[in-house]
């Protein structure tokens, strides 16, 4: 944010230490996925300003998949979220200059994208690029947030036996239609600063198209409900509320990448019939981690968002339902 940048005086640096295990092809979604890695990352980072920004420190699971797994070399994104925690925040008296956060502990993301070669049996070097980010998922302000872009070097260790590649035959891929009703409860902050918490839920129906075991794609409708709307359009003089601006309606395309029970959910929507009267933006976002622990419901976590303007966490609730035709 131009409202920020000045206040990184640095070049941002870190260590990260990170304890990894591979897999060995002893389930179907192991074979699918071309042995994934996956494993728990501690990491540290300054924030280009230690008396403003203070530090950054994060512990988050992580797991990795592969576009290039050779004996050798390896290229492959991670993916990352945990918990962070920022040694400075805002306070409106002694660090009135940081309006990034204001909270101490946040949601800490984190995806790379790793290249790695192989010196020894044990030993490797590995190099990528990373990005990062902090976040209280709008339950504390100012929520603007920290992203770090950030290139690195390291060195890999094999502690113990690399285990043996075991053998699968991969039946063929049965495509179904999926149908789904979901529940979400959350809530937000206004952006005036305010303690008080507001209540927000979402219904939404959603069909999706198993197109590949990996990846489905799909449709849906939603209905958003926002306590925090009259308190928001209190600010501005000129907006006048009406109790039905509580309520917003859209369409939503979604992108579901999933591994077995557990699967990563993009969806972009667009208001229709009742729209946003705070933001005045005809878009809407949601990133969902959901988790089907039977064969008809699910739940799951999601953040709300604007583009890269964050509104607000949700937790879902679903019932689904599977057909061939």
């Amino acid at each position: 944010y131009s409202q920020t940048r000045y206040l990184v005086q640095k070049p941002v640096n870190g260590l990260d230490i990170s304890f990894v295990k591979k897999t060995a092809g002893k389930t179907l979604w192991e074979h699918i996925y071309k042995f994934p890695e996956y494993g728990l990352t501690l990491s540290f980072t300054t924030l280009g300003n230690k008396n403003v920004l203070g530090n950054g420190w994060a512990l988050h699971p992580f797991v990795k998949t592969f576009i290039i797994n050779r004996e050798r070399f390896q290229l492959s994104p991670e993916f990352g979220l945990g918990v962070g925690y920022v040694t400075k925040t805002f306070n409106l008296n002694s660090n009135y200059e940081n309006i990034t956060l204001g909270s101490h502990f946040n949601v800490y993301f984190n995806f790379k994208l790793y290249a790695r070669v192989a010196l020894t049996n044990k030993l490797s070097f590995n190099t990528g690029i990373s990005f990062s980010h902090f976040s209280n998922a709008n339950m504390a302000e100012p929520n603007l947030g920290i992203n770090l872009l950030s290139g690195f070097a390291g060195i890999n260790y094999a502690i113990g036996q690399k285990s043996v590649i075991e053998k699968m035959e991969l039946p063929a891929h049965e495509k179904k239609h999926e149908l789904a009703f979901v529940y979400a409860p959350g809530g937000k902050h206004t952006r005036a600063l305010q303690s008080k918490v507001y209540f927000t839920s979402s219904f939404s129906t959603e069909y999706k198209y198993h197109w590949k075991r990996k990846f489905h794609i799909g449709t849906g409708l939603d209905l958003f409900y926002d306590s925090s709307t009259k308190t928001e359009m209190s600010v501005e003089k000129d907006k006048t509320y009406k109790s039905i601006y509580d309520l917003k309606s859209g369409v939503h395309l979604s992108q579901e990448f999933v591994y077995n029970k557990l699967s990563v959910i993009i969806q972009e929507g667009v208001y229709l019939l009742l729209i946003d009267h705070i933001n005045n933006v005809s878009e809407y976002n949601r990133a969902i981690l959901r988790w089907k622990f039977n064969k008809h419901f699910f739940v799951h976590i999601s953040m709300k968002s604007h583009l890269y303007i964050l509104d607000y966490p949700e937790v879902g609730f679903g019932i689904y339902t599977l057909s061939n035709k």
